[in-house]
């Protein structure tokens, strides 16, 4: 005599199972649904489906021009924008942010900062009786117009360690206006020429080139388009 044991779903197996699936389908659905609302809210926060430049750049990063900007002049470039006598008024005005801790006339007291009288020219951290900074003091080479360019636009980047508290001065024409200003005390170094790349001027002449070609062109084909209408007639 054998024993047949039997399998058979019941209608309360059968409940179970289909709560257990709809239970972990809700979960995935509730998942699904939790992500693209986060997604989309993410989106919205941080413009992800429209990134940007930011207007103002965490820190500014050498030889990286400013979004629909133009790269910088140089300092040679600058000290020739005007007739020096107007360069060096025009330094006299920028002076006035700095007359603060520096006196610039000959015999002129130490101060927060050292007199700067002769300046241009001089040895970097050579003024006598002024107690430098050992960076500055340390740092050799004097000051031409390449090393006053970059000092008088930010201090503290050009020499690390300089106790000069100053932030400095963005903008290219006013740093070479102070330095004819302070060259016209006592240092009378020799302005810079400056010439146009003449990389430039050919890069120039030859889109003018292009243009007229361009328009030539333009011209031959509308006429000949007339002259067709024309035959056409």
């Amino acid at each position: 005599m054998t024993e047949e044991n039997h399998s058979e779903a019941t209608p309360e197996t059968e409940k179970g199972t289909g709560d257990l699936f709809n239970t972990a389908a809700g979960w995935v659905l509730f998942a699904a649904g939790l992500g693209l609302g986060l997604s989309i809210i993410a989106g919205k926060m941080f413009h992800g489906d429209d990134p940007q430049r930011p207007e103002t750049m965490g820190y500014p990063i050498a030889g990286v021009v400013a979004e629909g900007g133009e790269a910088e002049m140089t300092m040679a470039e600058a000290l020739n924008l005007m007739p020096q006598e107007e360069l060096v008024a025009a330094g006299e005005r920028v002076f006035a942010k700095c007359s603060a801790c520096h006196t610039i006339e000959q015999g002129g007291a130490n101060g927060v900062g050292p007199n700067l009288y002769g300046i241009m020219g001089a040895p970097i951290g050579g003024v006598a009786g002024y107690s430098y900074s050992s960076a500055m003091a340390s740092f050799g080479g004097s000051w031409g117009w390449d090393e006053m360019n970059p000092w008088l636009a930010n201090p503290r980047r050009y020499i690390d360690g300089t106790k000069m508290g100053f932030a400095g001065l963005s903008s290219i024409e006013d740093r070479a206006a102070v330095a004819a200003y302070m060259n016209s005390f006592g240092s009378n170094l020799p302005i810079p020429d400056f010439t146009a790349d003449e990389t430039d001027e050919a890069g120039a002449e030859a889109e003018d080139e292009a243009l007229e070609e361009g328009a030539a062109e333009a011209e031959a084909e509308a006429t000949e388009a007339a002259e067709l209408e024309e035959a056409g007639a």
